[in-house]
């Protein structure tokens, strides 16, 4: 089990430890969960990301994190901060938050309750200058939050990724500065 790096009210955000691939796989992995995101994720491919959020927090500081339920101690969501990696979209570098939640506890606030900690992580222990959140065009739900939370539409970043099915492209990405954060909250 990875180290606790942010606490809210419901939820645990903590590191992903080497031994989280049969949970990822189990709980967030699902064709509903990833179904936006390019599908589910094969073993391997998901054990690389898990490698490159620890690289993450080794480099940086931060990366992507398990979110758990405070109660139970069961996954519920993967949330956190990374640098933009795709190598077509024009901002590779910026600080990109995002997140996922198992399919059962959709539309309970979880990934807001979520975020609002990472943003305000991200501003106050990393001064990142600005973030960003990318999501396909098609995925409404996600792009919402993008906006309950602040963030403002950035169509000059968007660009297509043959990785996604048509339907699901433009990747299209929101951004948030820290005034923006302040003047939101």
């Amino acid at each position: 089990m990875g180290e606790i790096v942010l606490t809210t009210e419901r939820l645990q955000l903590r590191q992903i430890g080497e031994d989280d691939l049969e949970a990822h796989l189990k709980h967030l992995n699902s064709p509903a969960v990833m179904a936006k995101l390019g599908g589910p994720r094969t073993a391997k491919q998901l054990a690389e990301k898990h490698e490159a959020s620890r690289a993450g927090f080794v480099q940086d500081g931060f990366g992507f994190m398990f979110a758990c339920d405070r109660k139970t101690g069961e996954l519920v969501a993967h949330c956190g901060m990374k640098r933009v990696s795709n190598p077509l979209a024009p901002n590779i570098g910026d600080h990109e938050i995002g997140w996922l939640v198992r399919e059962d506890r959709w539309r309970q606030g979880l990934a807001e309750e979520a975020m609002r900690a990472v943003i305000q992580w991200a501003f106050d222990t990393h001064n990142a200058p600005h973030l960003v959140a990318l999501t396909s065009e098609s995925n409404i739900g996600s792009w919402k939050l993008m906006e309950k939370l602040g963030m403002q539409r950035r169509p000059e970043l968007d660009f297509d990724d043959p990785f996604f099915a048509p339907e699901h492209n433009p990747t299209i990405q929101y951004s948030l500065t820290r005034e923006q954060w302040e003047n939101h909250i």
